[in-house]
C-alpha cells in the first residue's frame, strides 16, 4: 500500500506540474504574438523613413558633392550592442548569440565597447573575454521597449561623439522560418557613403518625387534619430519573441516528457493496483476452501 501511495503523489505532483508548463506555453504564445505583431506594425514604418532619408539624401546631393565622389570617412571606435534574455527555459538562446557575437567582435580591428541587455548573456561575454561598458535590463513588454532604445541612446551618444565613423553594430536572435531562430547581425552605425547612396537609389512610390520642405539638416537629423529608434526597436522585439519562441518549444518538449513519464507511473500504478486485488480475492479464495475443509 506504501508504494501505491508514493506512486500516487508522484503521479499528482507530475500532473500539477503539467498544468503550469501548459500556462506557461500560454504565456509564451501570447508573448510571441505581441512582439511579432510590433516587428509587422515597424516594417511599413521603417520603410517609410528609408523612403524619407534617400530624399534627403537626394536633395543634399543634388547642392553639394555627389555621395559617390566624397572621401571614405577613417576609422572610428567600434561599439556593439548583445540581446539576451534574463529568464530560463530558453534552451541555448543566451550561448547562441553570445557565440556569434565574440565571433563577429574578434574580427574587427581594436578594442569594443560592449552593452549587453541581459545579465545572462553579459556573464556569457564575460567568460569569452569581452567584459561590457553597461547593463540593460530586458523589457517585460511591448510598451516598455521604447525605454530601453532610449536608454541605449543616450549611453551611445557618447560612442558617436567621439568620431563620424564610429561604429556601431547590433547582435540578436531573429525569428525565421523553419527553425526557431537564428542569430543575426546588423552594423546601425557608420551612416557611410555606401549605405547613403544605397537609399538614394530607392524607387519612389509614386510618380512625382519629393520635395524637403524647411532647412533639409533639421529634417534628416530627425529622420536619423527615427532610423536608429526604429533599428533598435526593432531588434529587441525580434530578440524578444525569439526568446518566447525558444520557451515555448522548451515547454512543448517538457509536456511531452511529462504525458510519458504520466503513462508510465500510471500504468504501473494500475498494475500495483491490480495485483493487491489479485493479492486479496487470493486471500478470500483460501480462507473459503479453509473453511470448506
Amino acid at each position: 500500500m506504501s508504494e501505491r501511495a508514493g506512486l500516487r503523489r508522484k503521479i499528482d505532483s507530475a500532473a500539477e506540474l503539467r498544468s503550469v508548463v501548459r500556462t506557461m506555453k500560454a504565456v509564451a504564445a501570447a508573448s510571441i504574438v505581441q512582439y511579432e505583431r510590433s516587428v509587422t506594425a515597424l516594417a511599413d514604418y521603417y520603410r517609410t523613413v528609408e523612403l524619407g532619408l534617400g530624399a534627403s539624401f537626394r536633395q543634399l546631393e543634388s547642392a553639394s558633392t555627389p555621395i559617390e565622389a566624397r572621401e571614405p570617412m577613417p576609422a572610428g571606435p567600434v561599439g556593439a550592442i548583445v540581446f539576451g534574455s534574463d529568464q530560463g527555459l530558453v534552451g541555448q538562446f543566451n550561448d547562441a548569440i553570445a557565440e556569434h557575437a565574440v565571433q563577429a567582435l574578434s574580427a574587427l580591428p581594436g578594442p569594443v565597447q560592449l552593452w549587453a541587455v541581459g545579465e545572462r548573456v553579459q556573464a556569457r561575454l564575460a567568460e569569452a573575454g569581452f567584459p561590457t561598458t553597461g547593463l540593460f535590463a530586458l523589457p517585460a513588454s511591448v510598451t516598455t521597449i521604447t525605454a530601453l532604445v532610449a536608454q541605449i541612446l543616450l549611453e551611445t551618444d557618447a560612442l558617436g561623439s567621439q568620431a563620424r565613423a564610429a561604429e556601431l553594430y547590433l547582435f540578436h536572435n531573429r525569428p525565421i522560418t523553419g527553425a526557431i531562430y537564428a542569430p543575426a547581425t546588423e552594423r546601425l552605425l557608420p551612416l557611410d557613403a555606401a549605405w547613403r547612396h544605397q537609399l538614394t537609389q530607392r524607387h519612389w512610390p509614386t510618380r512625382h518625387p519629393p520635395e524637403v520642405m524647411g532647412p533639409g539638416t533639421s529634417t534628416l537629423e530627425a529622420l536619423i534619430g527615427e532610423y536608429l529608434f526604429v533599428s533598435l526597436f526593432r531588434a529587441c522585439a525580434e530578440s524578444l519573441a525569439s526568446e518566447n519562441a525558444s520557451r515555448l518549444a522548451a515547454m512543448q518538449r517538457a509536456e511531452k516528457n511529462i504525458d510519458e513519464l504520466l503513462e508510465a507511473m500510471n500504468a504501473s500504478y494500475y498494475r500495483l493496483r491490480q495485483a493487491s486485488i489479485d493479492e486479496e480475492l487470493f486471500d478470500v479464495v483460501s480462507g473459503f476452501e479453509a473453511l470448506s475443509r
